[in-house]
């Protein structure tokens, strides 16, 4: 008997060396998370109004091709804050960034920056631009050098970093920028830009618009 006993006791107790093995096992990996394609997301998301390659075809609503990463965050952040409210699509494009993160919005920044701007470049006139007329592309070209445009903007209105690239973009929306830069409704750079349209009639704006927009730069 106590011989019996003894083995009894010496013998391995199965639900003990169970949760001896559980403690010691390494805790399974979490499963990686997925990696997210903005590219494709601005097609499923952005190109139904501002065009697949960038080139937007819808009134008022501007062309993004070749425009620049840090921009293009610092506007999406506005909207998510619901701080554009100058533009006639803003409550619509508050809505639609109010439920991103800021990996999202860095995410389509840089999806959005690497849509070609030869998108733009290629067409002989911006999308949406009327037939060009002559008289106002000149006095265009001489409010923006006088107003200094190309200091900010560069001598091809490409832009760069912070700063927007404007040329190539739509006629219609660069009237409301302008209006809404000079009235004060449009936040972001607006002490330096309501300086720098101090003074212009409404139908110098247009002029300044009809110009930009159809002063095509190089693709950069």
């Amino acid at each position: 008997m106590a011989s019996g006993a003894w083995a009894q006791s010496a013998a391995p107790k199965p639900q003990a060396s169970k949760a001896a093995a559980s403690k010691a096992a390494p805790a399974p990996a979490a499963a990686p998370k997925p990696v997210v394609d903005y590219g494709e997301r601005y097609t499923a998301v952005c190109a139904a109004c501002h065009g697949g390659e960038g080139r937007s075809e819808m009134p008022q609503v501007p062309s993004l091709a070749g425009q620049h990463s840090f921009y293009v965050v610092t506007q999406l952040f506005l909207f998510r804050d619901g701080r554009r409210n100058d533009h006639p699509m803003g409550a619509a494009m508050s809505a639609m960034a109010k439920g991103m993160s800021d990996g999202d919005l860095r995410g389509y920044s840089e999806a959005i920056a690497r849509l070609p701007a030869a998108a733009l470049t290629a067409a002989s006139t911006a999308p949406g631009a009327p037939p060009r007329d002559a008289a106002r592309f000149e006095r265009g070209r001489q409010l923006t050098t006088a107003h200094r445009c190309t200091s900010c903007h560069g001598p091809d209105l490409a832009g760069g970093g912070q700063v927007p690239r404007l040329a190539g973009q739509r006629e219609d929306y660069l009237q409301i920028a302008l209006k809404g830069f000079q009235g004060g409704t449009r936040l972001g750079y607006t002490p330096a830009m309501n300086e720098a349209l101090s003074g212009l009639t409404a139908q110098d704006l247009d002029d300044l618009a009809h110009y930009i927009s159809g002063s095509l730069s190089d693709g950069k």
